[in-house]
């Protein structure tokens, strides 16, 4: 049977070395965010430059369409000059047909001839033709074509000038966008890894936290155990000594119920409960002895509580009020509007309002910190009340001293499993 502490409940650490295989997936993943975003850029941005660089070719050469406009006029000007034998005017006339019966020779001819009127095919006919107008004619065309060839280049020189730009801007907005991402992903990993160092850290102050408790806790009954062990080997009379290995047998009882180092987040940390059905009278009255007094109601105050916890209770609250007094320390157990309330009065100097509630902060001591010890029992009583559905209180003793007041709310659920 158990219950959580309400307030206390902090989720179990994963281990460090644990990495669970979605994760690693996940993680192996955005390590390779950014080189997929650059490729994917690349190729996407890049292509249409690429494209049009490679229908354009890596440069080409307008020295043919010279050459034809050349060739033509000198064979015009042969033509008409006299003085040319008629074997020189058809050695130009072969040059001429070479030209413009092979079209191959011209790089981008459609798209030259698409620059204005003249197209290479009307040059042959004209030169064919061969009469004076058709030479004429022809020799214009050729000017025409070169002109145009000119023309292309410099607008392809234009346009292989604003693809290098465009692909400037895409290197460096690829780098850009690249750089972002991989900054952010450094920014996250610096972040992952201070939440896992804080995490970490976490996990160790409660391990820490939870060994000063243990250690606290763990003094008392070992405290019992060696003086009842002592008083044993003096002890001549069968009542004495059966009293004494009762003692013994209790001491080693609550050794057992402090000590389980596997469940020391259970026992003192998120505090789970072992309830039963527990007359409140049988650990109050076990706490008198000494300076110590206990009352209780003369009928049996039955409550579903964890004995072991309670007795803690009990133990911690007696040990301050006989820290800070010399005086008579007053335990009382008495159901209030039907519920079980356990005081524990001291006659010492009190407690200052506006301490009263740093009183119950681990490691937080007494006034002046006068009285030795860790801080921690008034902690652990807190702890263990709220687990109760209870409260811990301190106020003022009517006369002077100090009244904690343990307040056990409504028993928690019943495991049937135990």
């Amino acid at each position: 049977m158990s219950a959580r502490a309400a307030g206390d409940a902090v989720p179990s650490a994963v281990p460090v070395h644990h990495v669970p295989a979605g994760v690693r997936a996940r993680e192996g993943l955005l390590a390779l965010l950014p080189t997929v975003i650059t490729g994917v850029l690349l190729l996407l941005a890049l292509q249409p430059s690429y494209q049009t660089l490679l229908d354009r070719g890596d440069g080409w050469s307008i020295y043919s369409y010279h050459g034809l406009a050349k060739d033509v006029l000198q064979y015009r000007a042969a033509r008409l000059d006299p003085a040319v034998s008629p074997q020189e005017r058809e050695i130009l006339f072969g040059v001429v047909q070479s030209h413009v019966l092979n079209p191959g020779q011209f790089e981008h001819l459609r798209d030259v001839e698409r620059q204005g009127e003249a197209r290479l095919s009307a040059i042959r006919a004209l030169v064919e033709r061969g009469s004076p107008q058709a030479l004429a004619e022809a020799g214009r065309q050729a000017v025409q074509l070169s002109a145009q060839a000119d023309a292309l280049a410099n607008q392809l020189g234009l346009d292989y000038a604003r693809e290098f730009r465009q692909l400037r801007r895409v290197l460096l907005g690829t780098a850009l966008v690249t750089g972002l991402l991989s900054m952010a992903l450094i920014v996250r990993a610096l972040r992952l890894w201070r939440s896992e160092r804080e995490r970490r850290a976490r996990r160790e102050a409660r391990q820490r936290e939870a060994l000063s408790f243990a250690s606290h806790e763990l003094r008392r009954p070992l405290q019992n155990l060696l003086l009842a062990s002592d008083l044993l080997r003096q002890e001549g009379t069968p009542g004495g000594q059966q009293r004494l290995l009762g003692m013994i047998e209790d001491s080693a009882r609550q050794l057992a119920s402090r000590a389980d180092l596997s469940q020391l987040d259970d026992l003192y940390l998120d505090v789970t409960l072992r309830v039963a059905p527990t007359d409140l009278r049988l650990p109050v009255q076990r706490a008198a002895g000494g300076r110590v007094t206990a009352a209780v109601p003369g009928e049996p105050a039955v409550w579903l509580v964890d004995p072991d916890r309670v007795a803690q209770m009990l133990e911690n609250l007696v040990e301050n009020a006989l820290k800070y007094t010399a005086g008579p320390v007053e335990v009382a157990l008495a159901l209030v509007d039907g519920q079980p309330e356990i005081t524990v009065r001291d006659h010492g100097p009190g407690i200052p309002p506006e301490r009263r509630a740093r009183m119950f902060l681990a490691y937080e001591r007494g006034p002046l910190g006068a009285a030795p010890g860790q801080g921690l029992g008034l902690s652990l009583v807190r702890r263990y009340a709220r687990a109760h559905g209870g409260e811990v209180t301190l106020e003022d003793a009517p006369g002077g001293g100090t009244l904690a007041r343990v307040r056990l709310g409504e028993p928690p659920l019943v495991d049937e499993r135990r």
